[in-house]
């Protein structure tokens, strides 16, 4: 590892630090779920190596892979200066483990990475909270929290809600009035359908009472008319009778 970088090359503030994409053996002296920390020989400034750059595979946590203490092959491939610090990133996945050989010589997975990271940067310094309130008070509508600018109420009546209770009420009150109507009407029909059946009842035993009658003269009359039959031949018979005794 060489860093004679050439003061004029060294940006300010980055001299005294690895070069970028140089390769170098460190001690791991701190491991977080996030990543491990590690120290390069002849440096003070720790580097980090985040989960992402560990393995090509997928990493839960950093304990997965390195301990406190072992000596892991890392490349730079970030330094960067934020504020008064500066951060250096480290890879792991792009260095042979057991021979320290370099898996991205044209750093073709660095610019990546770095380009992903510059993408997804957090810029929570810049976001704007909506869950402020104005300190003003509407000319408009009188309510605070809002210009008048903004105002959405609109000049002449004002319209408020009536409460649900009050709704309710009405309603519970026209329930109860109608239905003595509904019985009414429901006495009426049956009223009307106990006259219709006696009337009909009256009907069957008028016809009933009128068959039976016409039936008994039919009787009658036969009966006569047999008894006047039996007469006539009893007087025909007595005629004959006499009319022999003459001759």
């Amino acid at each position: 590892m060489s860093d004679s970088d050439g003061p004029a090359a060294e940006p300010a503030g980055l001299d005294g630090l690895p070069p970028l994409f140089s390769i170098s053996k460190g001690e791991v002296v701190s491991v977080q779920t996030y990543g491990a920390f590690v120290r390069l020989p002849g440096y003070k400034k720790e580097g980090l190596v985040h989960v992402s750059e560990m393995s090509a595979s997928r990493v839960e946590s950093a304990s997965e892979i390195v301990d406190v203490g072992e000596q892991v092959w890392i490349k730079v491939i970030g330094r960067e200066i934020q504020g008064e610090k500066v951060k250096l990133s480290f890879s792991m996945k792009a260095v042979n483990q057991g021979t320290g050989r370099d898996l991205d010589p044209n750093n073709v997975m660095a610019e990546q990475d770095a380009r992903r990271r510059k993408n997804f940067r957090d810029h929570t310094g810049n976001r704007i909270t909506l869950d402020a309130v104005l300190n003003t008070t509407c000319s408009k509508c009188g309510c605070k929290g809002h210009f008048t600018k903004d105002c959405y109420s609109a000049p002449g009546l004002q319209y408020a809600l009536l409460p649900v209770e009050d709704d309710e009420e009405p309603r519970q009150q026209q329930i109860p009035s109608a239905t003595p109507q509904q019985d009414s009407d429901k006495k009426k029909k049956k009223k009307k359908e106990k006259k219709m059946k006696k009337k009909r009842k009256r009907e069957r035993k008028e016809s009933e009472s009128g068959s039976s009658s016409s039936d008994e003269c039919k009787s009658k009359k036969r009966r006569r008319d047999h008894t006047h039959d039996r007469e006539d031949k009893k007087k025909k018979k007595h005629k004959k009778h006499k009319s022999h005794k003459h001759s």
